[in-house]
């Protein structure tokens, strides 16, 4: 027996079946940044569709994840620009303003009212117009290696920022004063690996990075946060130099967290695929705990994101047709394994929460897991990462201060500062 959300599906289904079924031959491009093995989860999901839809035939096009904006951007609506994308959605409102991504029909804005936690379906809204399907849910957690604490004498993960620093001295090893082991591993190089941990602890210390669509980077609780992540290079328990990720956003910070020269990290959820091709059955050391308090804040929270599918703008009413009852069955609960959609199966696979309400009790089991458990736990202290015109820019702002400040070029004090301003005119000019 189907159950109700699965048969309010089948209505949602049907009604859409029939324009589709009577339409012209159309072809359709979804873009996403994914890797060729997960690529071609999605190639075999869309084959089942087109089986049941033969006037549709579906290609997927992965570009990495460094160029992913950028394609979308400069493609547009132009001949061959994608049907379908895969998008952040730090990305959205620039993009609607741009004209450049279409709003839902009725049909899909009713389903994905019902299916998705209101709190996941706002970041797919601009104006309170739904413009995207929600697909994944990702936050961040302390990921630390259990066998570097034991074999440093350390029980358990730091809960505050002093503990961290603790922990931190034990767990670093050098050899002729270079750093051969660092005891807390940040990333550079890559925009959101740099900021959303530091959002983190800032959000564990009492702190927000926007207040009312203006920077507050100006606190206490951010003051310490620059403060925190100065400290900790100077002490020596951090080496910038093992923490660069390439364009797939993989690299020698996933290579030294791999191998054990990096003892702890703060990272998302989704790279739990890596780590476990990455280790194998090493891959048993490595646990998760909250982000550490900070001496500003009263309890542990993460930054959270979301991820989501929009349909291009420029597209034909047929293609947009198309597109938008394919990411509906794809995102909907007859298209996967057990009541789950395809594309839970396919973020499952990667180490991906996924967010519509079906599918995390679909897959509660492989979520109460002691890698995801953790990661559950904070959803409910967690922060959406602010979702702001020019919120691209800002981060990219952001990340610039935060590695100019890893590589000693400028002091703790001086990176706040030039934060709150690069941030302040860059969100005042969006809204201008």
């Amino acid at each position: 027996m189907k159950s109700i959300t699965q048969a309010k599906y089948a209505v949602f289904a049907l009604a859409m079946l029939p324009a589709a079924a009577c339409a012209e031959p159309v072809e359709i491009s979804y873009l996403t940044h994914w890797a060729p093995d997960t690529v071609a989860m999605l190639e075999e999901a869309a084959g089942r569709y087109s089986e049941a839809h033969p006037d549709v035939t579906i290609t997927v096009r992965a570009v990495p994840f460094g160029d992913l904006l950028t394609t979308i951007r400069s493609q547009g609506g132009g001949e061959g620009s994608a049907t379908i994308a895969s998008i952040y959605d730090l990305w959205l409102p620039e993009l609607v303003r741009d004209g450049l991504v279409g709003p839902a029909p009725e049909a899909v804005v009713s389903d994905v009212t019902e299916a998705w936690p209101a709190g996941v379906l706002s970041a797919a809204k601009v104006d309170w117009q739904v413009y995207g399907i929600p697909n994944e849910i990702n936050l961040y957690a302390l990921n630390y290696n259990t066998k570097l604490f034991e074999e440093a004498g350390i029980s358990s993960p730091p809960a505050t920022w002093d503990e961290l620093k603790e922990a931190a001295a034990k767990l670093t090893k050098k050899e002729d004063g270079r750093i051969t082991q660092q005891g807390f591993g940040l990333i550079n190089s890559w925009t959101a690996g740099v900021v959303h941990p530091f959002a983190s602890l800032l959000a564990s210390n009492g702190g927000e990075l926007v207040v009312d669509g203006k920077p507050a980077l100006d606190s206490d609780a951010a003051g310490q946060t620059f403060a925190l992540y100065e400290e900790m290079i100077k002490q020596g328990y951090t080496d910038p130099a093992m923490g660069t990720a390439d364009a797939n956003t993989t690299g020698p910070y996933l290579d030294n967290f791999v191998s054990g020269r990096t003892a702890m990290i703060i990272m998302a959820n989704w790279w739990q695929g890596a780590l476990k091709a990455g280790m194998g059955e090493n891959f048993s050391d490595i646990a998760t705990a909250p982000i550490p308090v900070g001496p500003s804040g009263d309890t542990a929270r993460s930054i959270s994101y979301s991820w989501m599918t929009v349909v291009n703008a420029g597209a034909s009413d047929a293609e947009k047709e198309a597109a938008w009852d394919f990411l509906a069955w794809l995102n909907g609960p007859d298209s996967g394994e057990n009541g789950a959609s395809a594309m839970s199966d396919i973020l499952m696979s990667m180490g991906i929460l996924p967010s519509r309400t079906s599918d995390v009790e679909a897959h509660k089991d492989k979520l109460s897991g002691p890698f995801f458990k953790g990661y559950v736990e904070a959803l409910p202290d967690a922060r959406a990462f602010p979702v702001v015109l020019g919120g691209q820019e800002f981060s990219e702002a952001v990340q610039q201060v935060i590695e100019s400040m890893e590589y000693g070029q400028i002091s703790a004090k001086e990176a706040q500062e030039n934060a709150q301003a690069d941030a302040a005119y860059i969100l005042e000019r969006a809204r201008d």
